[in-house]
C-alpha cells in the first residue's frame, strides 16, 4: 500500500461517517486538552480516556480483560491520577509523558500514548497494533508491532507519524483515523 494525502483525507473522511464514536472522541479532543492542563476534569474523564482505549476495537478487544484494566484503572488514588496527568502536562517530550502516566495502575504504553493523544493531539497520537501494522504495510514500520511496544518503540512510531502527517499536510488526528479505517 502507498499512503498518499488523498488517500489519507478519504480514510480520515471514512472515519467521521462510519465509526461509532467519532462524535464523543471528537467532543473529547477539543475539551479534554484544555482541561487536562488547568487541572479541572475528574476522576470520569482519566477514566474515559482508559475506557475509548480499549473499546476503540468494538468488540475486538477481548472484554474480560478490557474490564480488568478500567477496574484497575479506577483503583488508582486519584490524586496519584492527577499527578501523573500534571507531570505528562508538564513533560518536554514524549518518553517524559509516557513515562510519567505509565506508573499508574493499568496503563501501558499504549495506554499512556493514548492519555497523551487527549492531553495535546497536535504533538501526540494513539498507538495499537491496527495503526502500526498499517504503517508496517506501507513500508513506513519495519518490525512487527511489539507486544507490548516499548517507550522508544512508541517513539518511533509517533515520530513517524509526524513525518506522514507533515507531509500530508493533516494533523495527527487525521493521520490517525485513516490509519485506524486502513486497517480494515
Amino acid at each position: 500500500m502507498d499512503l498518499t494525502a488523498s488517500l489519507v483525507a478519504a480514510r480520515a473522511r471514512e472515519y467521521r461517517e462510519r465509526e461509532p464514536l467519532y462524535a464523543v472522541e471528537a467532543e473529547q479532543l477539543e475539551t479534554l486538552p484544555a482541561a487536562f492542563a488547568a487541572g479541572e476534569y475528574g476522576r470520569r474523564d482519566a477514566v474515559w480516556v482508559v475506557r475509548w482505549y480499549y473499546r476503540r476495537f468494538l468488540g475486538d478487544y477481548p472484554d474480560a480483560d478490557r474490564r480488568a484494566a478500567e477496574d484497575r484503572f479506577r483503583d488508582n488514588d486519584f490524586d496519584a491520577v492527577r499527578d501523573a496527568i500534571a507531570d505528562a502536562v508538564a513533560a518536554r517530550d514524549a518518553v517524559a509523558a509516557v513515562d510519567a502516566l505509565t506508573h499508574l495502575e493499568a496503563v501501558d504504553v499504549p495506554v499512556a500514548a493514548a492519555f497523551c493523544m487527549f492531553l495535546d493531539p497536535d504533538e501526540y497520537v494513539a498507538v495499537g497494533p491496527r495503526e502500526w501494522a498499517t504503517l508496517r504495510e506501507a513500508g513506513e514500520l519495519e518490525r512487527p508491532y511489539p507486544d507490548p511496544p516499548s517507550v522508544a518503540d512508541y517513539e518511533r512510531y509517533r515520530e513517524r507519524c509526524r513525518t506522514l502527517a507533515e507531509r500530508f499536510d493533516c494533523d495527527l488526528w487525521t493521520l490517525y483515523r485513516a490509519l485506524w479505517r486502513l486497517a480494515d
